[in-house]
């Protein structure tokens, strides 16, 4: 049989598409994705919960809120779901641990890739950060803290690049501290794998969309960085480089090793009333 081409870090398209299927990577999927549901389900009803506040009219996508005490730090939670599956709805299993730190939570919604492109979930994204930090005020909360897993990680470092909130009225502090785990922060792989079907990658877009090529020079920003031990050896890479990457930018940054947990419930351990993720983040936006 011919040798496949190496296409990306010495990989070729079987490998590339081996160490990217995130879902392939845990043979226990459905049951995990049914444990999303079922937290949020119980999240949504235990919790005070202010539903589907539009912050983006001109796509019409909302977040809820789920208030704290007046004055208490707000977590945005971006899901995940390689830009074109799952919802605020099946997300909000995080809000137990998260309150349990002192945050209040907000869970949202963005358009999902191939009905718009990677730049407008990028841009919808950084419209839920100027609304809610318009809105301090009305809903009552101090710091503002994001956090994502996998694509919900990309979306969250695409929030700590530079050069963009002057456009939508943000201040470049209005972010506190982030939590980012099993992002994807460079994309260029990502072309060579099925990913590609949806996202319709070029390098232009790739150049725009990768959050390690766009590393501000001064940031006030507290990251908090993390990848299950059980997941493959490119997402173990994308985020020991961006890390790095980060700190060696002169940046605040710390990696929580996670190492009994995969792709998947590494999120699920956020809504833990003792998860050391939650902690780490309320330590950072202290």
């Amino acid at each position: 049989m011919d040798a496949q081409p190496v296409l990306y870090r010495g990989m070729d398209r079987a490998t590339l598409e081996r160490e990217y299927d995130a879902r392939g990577s845990v043979p226990s999927f459905d049951a995990e994705y049914a444990r999303y549901v079922a937290g949020s389900e119980r999240a949504r009803a235990e919790h005070r919960r202010l539903a589907d506040l539009v912050y983006d009219e001109a796509s019409g996508e909302a977040l809820d809120i789920y208030p704290a005490e007046p004055g208490a730090p707000l977590f945005l939670w971006i899901h995940g779901g390689y830009w074109r599956a799952t919802s605020k709805d099946d997300n909000a299993f995080v809000v137990p641990g998260l309150k349990a730190q002192g945050f209040a939570v907000a869970a949202m919604n963005y358009t999902l890739a191939p009905k718009v492109t990677l730049d407008e979930i990028v841009r919808q994204t950084r419209a839920a950060i100027a609304f809610l930090d318009r809105e301090r005020a009305r809903y009552g909360f101090g710091a503002l803290a994001v956090g994502g897993s996998s694509a919900g990680g990309h979306l969250t470092a695409m929030l700590l690049a530079g050069g963009w909130q002057a456009g939508l009225g943000l201040r470049e502090v209005a972010i506190t501290a982030a939590l980012d785990l099993s992002g994807l922060h460079e994309l260029e792989p990502l072309q060579h794998t099925q990913v590609n079907g949806w996202l319709g990658l070029d390098d232009a877009m790739i150049a725009r969309n990768s959050p390690i090529r766009l590393i501000p020079a001064q940031s006030q920003v507290r990251l908090v960085a993390s990848v299950g031990g059980l997941e493959t050896s490119e997402f173990k890479r994308q985020t020991e480089d961006y890390l790095r990457a980060w700190t060696e930018a002169g940046h605040a940054g710390e990696r929580i090793d996670m190492p009994h947990h995969n792709h998947f419930d590494i999120a699920l351990s956020l809504g833990e009333p003792e998860s050391r993720l939650a902690q780490a983040m309320a330590a950072a936006v202290r």
